[in-house]
């Protein structure tokens, strides 16, 4: 996805994880990581966004680049 933004906490060890990000003018902030894995050149993080849409991010680290690979709005009257 263009124009995807993420800021990110920082933890005690260095690793980046999406608190809030942009898609273009839009802010979404993240209510939950709901799962997180490692490939060999990506991380993903399997969010909750305030939107109550679920995401996948996907950080590659070397070009420290930012992708969205899934997005699904779930029902929020469930």
């Amino acid at each position: 996805m263009e124009n995807l933004h993420v800021d990110c906490y920082c933890g005690y060890r260095g690793e980046e994880t999406p608190r809030r990000f942009w898609m273009g003018e839009r802010c979404i902030g993240v209510r939950q990581v709901i799962d997180l894995w490692l490939s060999p050149e990506h991380r993903y993080f399997k969010v909750l966004g305030d939107d109550d849409g679920l995401y996948i991010l996907r950080h590659d680290a070397r070009e420290d680049r930012w992708d969205m690979t899934f997005f699904h709005q779930t029902d929020s009257s469930v």
